[in-house]
Formats: C-alpha cells, sequence, structure tokens
C-alpha cells in the first residue's frame, strides 16, 4: 500500500476521495489524522495556485508526498463568481447552505438560458525535493521551492436551479443541475456522483498520474 496524505481538513472531501480511491493500493490520511498542522492561506488567484499552497504546507510540515484540491463554481452570468471563493462566498464563516442561498439570490432573475455554470477541480500533488519517486513525463509537472509534482484537473458543465433539491452531497450540489444525469449533485447517490463530478475526473487524472510514477 501507497500511503498518499491528503491535505485538507473537510470530511466530506476525504470522504469522497476514499470512495474514488477505495479498490486502489493507496492508504489514505489527512489533516483530520494530523489536527496539529495549520492550515494553508488560500491567497492564491486560481485554483492551481491554492491547491499547491495548502499541498506545499503539508510536505513542509511533514516532509513526505502529499495532495491537496481546489474547487470552484464559476457561473455564467457572474461573470464567473463566486470562482474561486465559492467555499466563502456568503463570508469566512458560511454554511454550504448560506453559499447556495446567496447564488440564488444573485439569480433572482437571471433566465434559465443564461444559468450555466461550471464546476472545475485542480489536484496538486507534490513529493519533496530529493525524493526518489521519478514523476512520469505525462502529467504536467510542478516545481515549487522545496518540492515538485503534478497537477491533475476535473470540470463539468452544467446549471444552477432556481430552489435546491436533493439530500446528498455537500456545498452548492442541491443547486448545481447536471444535465447528463438529469437532475442536481444532491439527488445523486455517491458512486454516481463521482462517476460524473468535476472531483471524480480530476481523481481520475490523479490516479494516472501516479501509476506513472516509481
Amino acid at each position: 500500500m501507497i500511503e498518499l496524505f491528503f491535505a485538507t481538513k473537510n470530511r466530506n472531501k476525504v470522504h469522497e476521495i476514499q470512495a474514488l480511491l477505495s479498490g486502489l493500493p493507496f492508504e489514505l490520511r489527512s489533516c483530520l489524522d494530523e489536527p496539529q498542522l495549520p492550515a494553508a492561506d488560500e491567497v492564491g488567484e486560481t485554483l492551481e495556485e491554492n491547491a499547491l499552497l495548502k499541498a506545499e504546507l503539508a510536505v513542509a510540515q511533514l516532509g513526505i508526498p502529499a495532495f491537496a484540491d481546489d474547487t470552484g463554481l464559476f457561473v455564467d452570468a457572474l461573470g464567473g463568481a463566486p470562482g474561486i471563493y465559492a467555499a466563502r462566498y456568503a463570508g469566512a464563516d458560511a454554511t454550504y447552505r448560506d453559499n447556495y442561498e446567496k447564488l440564488l439570490r444573485e439569480l433572482e432573475h437571471v433566465p434559465d438560458e443564461r444559468r450555466g455554470a461550471e464546476f472545475r477541480c485542480v489536484i496538486a500533488f507534490l513529493v519533496p525535493d530529493g525524493s526518489s519517486l521519478a514523476l512520469p513525463r505525462e502529467v504536467e509537472v510542478v516545481q515549487r521551492a522545496a518540492a515538485r509534482g503534478f497537477l491533475a484537473r476535473g470540470a463539468i458543465r452544467g446549471a444552477i436551479t432556481r430552489s435546491p433539491s436533493g439530500a446528498g452531497g455537500f456545498g452548492y450540489d442541491p443547486v448545481f443541475f447536471v444535465p447528463d444525469a438529469g437532475c442536481t449533485f444532491a439527488e445523486l447517490d455517491g458512486p454516481q456522483k463521482n462517476e460524473l463530478s468535476h472531483r471524480g475526473r480530476a481523481v481520475r487524472h490523479f490516479v494516472a498520474g501516479l501509476s506513472g510514477m516509481r
């Protein structure tokens, strides 16, 4: 088994990643197992920058390979907002419901044909400089001050509903309509969501990158 450290304290994300890696030769640990680890300041201007900041801090603190994700919701009618600020759209201490209710208010008078949106997820995987792990040539290699690694991405187009629907998922799932499923993410069960979602797609690219390492 290969140990992977996921730099997040979000239990929902940990559960999704665990499900996506089920049956593969990886043992997942996260910041939930290392509560003393400080949270990274997400001061980047892109999903890529924020994912790298979180993974880089974990590598620096633990001295082991680590990965992190950053996810954003980009709504056409709002010029891409909330974008990278999706998790704190309604404020620093906002709940999931606070965020999607603010979004629905912002789109109250926007017609159905202009409610398109895209979920995007970026995973950054880093190993400490000096690690014997060789990165595959097929991935987008990145170099940080004291670490190197690669990025994996996933995205899905959809639309913002006029009211929440479904009891599953988390975040904006109750208001994100998935055309291929004919319902919101929150109306899908875990395996169905993981098959279609931005994070599921990013994880599959991430696993493909890991499989090319040696």
